[in-house]
């Protein structure tokens, strides 16, 4: 029992000792300094709870409903690239993981299993994050795909025109093994000399830097799937999003990995939560690897969360028993802080229940 993981942050050093060096860099890394990359963690600290006592919490509700579909927990799985660098079964194994816990995954544009591949998995609540191209006949082929393949909703990453300065990837000179490559691109011809799905650096140049709200109007002409928006840290563009009629957005920095010496998403939550009024769903990412964390967002008025490092990491760890066992360990944590809470089920979760360090509990 000496070695048993007690809790997710310890896959992370199980997956350094085991990923070359090139690859746990590409998964662990940030942009620039990786200020913003540790205050994702460090934000969470300042974030303190008031439990409530005397309230029957024998049964705990977990169960809540996003975008129309019932999941067992508001706890998703974010969009993380190039999974089959972590472990053979990459895309796959996540996919039945999620549906093994009833929750929802993303599948990344830049993922190493095909929409067919992970559709193929069995059932299960998918979604689909979509890089908009230059070529906008690619990106119609690519939702037409999704939707072939019964994914569920599309997630338009918003805040990546250009790529972050990841200083990691460039010592190490990433790039894919000649065995691995980008499944939903291969046989799409980008007029260059090699098809898209054999460099990711061919791929990323297709990535349309004028991507702006006319396109999120664009893309509701060929879809009927909902659209949610991730990217999102400010109020100003939360109600933006409102008035362009998307289904909901994601509170994200993107892992830390695009600029810098941005707020943790949990700190600007609260104010973008209050900006939407309820109108859309508010989902949130960055840094989350406890079931307190989980809560604190959710008490800030986060729809449910998203998490992606700690899935990445606990696939290369121990494959799809290991993201199996990161979803119950964070299920059961999120249990037990809503029990010792005093919140049976997600609605009995509050502003009231937690403060910062700037917000005393007397003045609430």
């Amino acid at each position: 029992m000496e070695n048993q993981i007690t809790n997710v942050n310890e896959y992370e050093a199980i997956a350094k000792q085991k990923l070359p060096k090139m690859v746990y860099d590409f998964y662990a890394s940030g942009a620039e300094d990786q200020w913003t990359l540790k205050e994702n963690r460090d934000a969470f600290s300042r974030i303190l709870f008031r439990p409530r006592i005397l309230i029957d919490v024998s049964k705990v509700d977990m169960t809540t409903r996003i975008l129309g579909f019932n999941i067992s927990m508001p706890i998703m799985i974010a969009p993380t690239g190039m999974q089959k660098l972590a472990h053979p079964q990459g895309e796959c194994a996540i996919a039945r993981a999620a549906s093994a816990a009833n929750t929802i995954m993303t599948l990344s544009t830049m993922s190493n299993y095909s929409f067919e591949e992970v559709a193929s998995t069995g059932p299960g609540i998918r979604f689909f994050q979509l890089y908009m191209f230059k070529d906008r006949n690619l990106v119609t082929q690519l939702v037409r795909r999704a939707e072939r393949a019964g994914f569920k909703a599309v997630v338009l990453t918003a805040d990546r025109p250009f790529i972050g300065r990841r200083e990691d990837d460039i010592k190490n000179g990433f790039r894919l093994p000649p065995n691995v490559t980008l499944k939903n691109f291969e046989g799409l011809d980008f007029g260059e000399k090699n098809k898209a799905g054999s460099s990711v650096s061919q791929t990323r140049r297709h990535i349309d830097p004028s991507l702006n709200w006319k396109d999120v109007k664009w893309l509701q002409t060929i879809t009927s799937l909902p659209i949610v928006v991730k990217g999102v840290l400010t109020a100003e563009d939360a109600r933006i999003a409102v008035q362009a009629g998307v289904a909901g957005i994601i509170v994200s920095n993107h892992g830390a990995r695009q600029l810098d010496y941005v707020p943790a998403p949990i700190m600007v939550l609260e104010e973008i939560v209050k900006a939407v009024e309820g109108r859309i769903g508010v989902f949130v990412d960055g840094g989350i690897r406890r079931g307190t964390d989980v809560y604190k967002a959710l008490a800030l008025g986060a729809s449910s969360v998203f998490i992606g490092r700690a899935v990445v990491f606990s696939l290369a760890a121990e494959g799809e028993g290991g993201v199996r066992k990161v979803l119950k360990m964070l299920r059961d944590e999120l249990q037990l802080t809503m029990a010792l809470c005093g919140s049976p089920s997600l609605k009995h979760i509050s502003r009231h229940h937690i403060f910062t360090r700037t917000t005393f509990p007397s003045n609430l």
